[in-house]
């Protein structure tokens, strides 16, 4: 695997664990909150999970906005248990982890097509992390504003800045540990 793609796979599973550590500080009521004039912890779920099926499923081949998946309804109010929320998460990230198994050096400077328009592999690769990290932070966000002094530092704790420059976490990019 390319040097490139370690890179993004390893930045998704960063993205991943935060989101999962933000998901499991949630109570089940928690999930569908409307925080006003924003989207519920669920609705981003949807969403993201959504935005990697259609992205990844038969990535090379076929456009990465399918026919069959309804984006905007990702974004309508629902109610989910705990459990139906991992269920869907796990769904969008076995397609992205599936994908970029099968991914090649060669396969980075393919053209595939998102919504008719262009992109190398590459180029659709760190649009992905871009937008992963973008919707999880949100969730990330959330889930801080509802535990309060309850939260569970995902990153860097405050007042911990030395001692992690001291003792890299394993966040770090596996070619960049020290």
């Amino acid at each position: 695997m390319s040097e490139l793609l370690l890179h993004v796979e390893a930045e998704f599973r960063r993205y991943k664990r935060l989101g999962e550590g933000a998901l499991r500080q949630l109570e089940a009521g928690d999930l569908t909150v409307d925080p006003g004039n924003a989207n519920s912890v669920v609705v981003l779920v949807w969403h993201i999970a959504g935005n990697l099926e259609s992205r990844f499923t038969e990535f090379l081949t076929a456009d990465g906005e399918k026919p069959w998946r309804n984006r905007d309804s990702e974004f309508e109010a629902r109610d989910a248990s705990p459990s139906e929320v991992m269920g869907k998460w796990d769904r969008g990230w076995s397609a992205l982890y599936s994908a970029l198994a099968d991914l090649t050096e060669e396969d980075l400077a393919k053209t595939i097509t998102i919504r008719n328009v262009p992109h190398t592999v590459d180029e659709a690769l760190l649009r992905a992390v871009g937008h992963v990290a973008y919707h999880v932070g949100q969730i990330v966000y959330l889930a801080k504003w509802f535990r309060g002094d309850a939260w569970e530092y995902l990153s860097i704790p405050p007042g911990k800045s030395a001692e992690y420059t001291a003792s890299p976490f394993p966040d770090r990019s596996p070619t960049r540990q020290g």
